[in-house]
Order: C-alpha cells, then sequence, then structure tokens
C-alpha cells in the first residue's frame, strides 16, 4: 500500500468490503466466542451461545431436545438434569436476541431444532475448525 501499488490497494478495498458485508447480518464468531448482529456485539449468555454453538457446528441436521439437554448440561445424575422444555426457553431466549434474524434456528415439530445458514450468516471458525459432522 505504501508503494501505491494498484494490486495492493485493489486487495485492500475488497478486504474493507468484505468487512463491512459481514457487518449486515448475523456473525458467530465460534473462536471469540461471541456473536455480532448487524456489527454490534450481542449480549448472549453462556448457555444462549453454547446451545446456538451446538446447532451451528451440526448445521442443517436436526437435534433433539434429549441430545441438547445431555449435550449442554453435565448433570451428576438424570434427577439433575433439566427437563427438555428448558431448550425451548433458551431457544425463545435466543431467538429473542436475535430479533429479526431469529429463523437462523428452526424448529422442527415433535424432534427438536436446526441451525439454517442464510446469506446474512457468517460463522467464523478460526483455525480452520470444522463442523464435527462434516467429513
Amino acid at each position: 500500500l505504501a508503494l501505491h501499488e494498484p494490486g495492493a490497494i485493489a486487495r485492500a478495498h475488497a478486504a474493507v468490503e468484505e468487512e463491512k458485508d459481514e457487518d449486515a447480518g448475523v456473525v458467530v464468531d465460534i473462536s471469540r466466542k461471541r456473536v455480532l448482529l448487524d456489527g454490534e456485539s450481542a449480549a448472549f449468555t453462556y448457555k444462549e451461545f453454547e446451545l446456538l454453538q451446538y446447532l451451528v457446528l451440526r448445521e442443517g441436521r436436526t437435534i433433539e431436545r434429549s441430545e441438547l439437554v445431555s449435550a449442554l448440561w453435565q448433570a451428576s445424575s438424570e434427577e439433575d438434569a433439566p427437563g427438555e422444555r428448558t431448550i425451548d426457553v433458551h431457544v425463545r431466549r435466543l431467538r429473542a436476541k436475535l430479533g429479526r434474524h431469529e429463523d437462523i434456528v428452526r424448529t422442527v415439530r415433535g424432534v427438536g431444532y436446526r441451525f439454517d445458514r442464510h446469506a446474512d450468516v457468517t460463522i467464523r471458525y478460526g483455525h480452520g475448525t470444522p463442523s464435527p459432522d462434516r467429513f
């Protein structure tokens, strides 16, 4: 850039434009454990982020409530584990915080939940961490 090389300037402008594009919509930053909504940091609780992350890493796959409970709450016994309706409450709060992007967390009636990526959703894995369910 210091030499005003046209190629370097074009790449720098492209990077700025790409960053601006990511500011619109939802950015789920797995490596930094944060969510940006239209460029602003969203105030998700630990459990809300863990729930979203679990669904994001299994994109397109329907996850049963019982799997979410067992994965997100390591209870010492079944009696200590929260009920499956606890997931519904967390999903409702998560959707409320996602606002106009709430439909990225889909309900599959009678089964559970699924993350559906839209054009305005960006996932940042960091360090090249792929989904554990992708081969």
